[in-house]
């Protein structure tokens, strides 16, 4: 499991990234297609057209930090949000989806969320 202050909202990139993007183009994601601020501390996920490779965009006190992922083999599945172009999930979300589970076919009780809310 990730540990993360409570304050910190991990945003997924529903549409797809060129990986070959780094910081700057990433960052202008954040803003243009999330709708959000990419200095604000929060995590954004990014994934390629294949799902194969991800990255992790966030601000680290004094600049912008990037975390890459490739598989070998499989993809990450990123769930279903309809019309949004991003989509907040929790810590524990974002560790299924680094390991491989499918987080669509994990079973929950009900639980109150916004889907396509204001960014925080």
């Amino acid at each position: 499991m990730l540990s993360l202050p409570p304050s910190v909202r991990i945003y997924l990139c529903l549409a797809p990234a060129d990986m070959r993007r780094s910081f700057d183009a990433l960052a202008r994601m954040v803003e243009e297609i999330l709708q959000a601020d990419p200095f604000s501390g929060h995590l954004f996920v990014f994934r390629n057209r294949r799902g194969d490779r991800l990255k992790i965009l966030y601000w680290d006190r004094d600049g912008l930090a990037l975390w890459y992922k490739r598989l070998e083999e499989g993809v990450f599945v990123f769930p279903p949000a309809g019309d949004c172009a991003r989509l907040s999930v929790t810590p524990g979300d974002l560790a299924m989806i680094l390991d491989g589970i499918d987080v669509r076919s994990v079973r929950r009780a009900k639980r109150y969320s916004r889907d396509c809310g204001p960014s925080a």
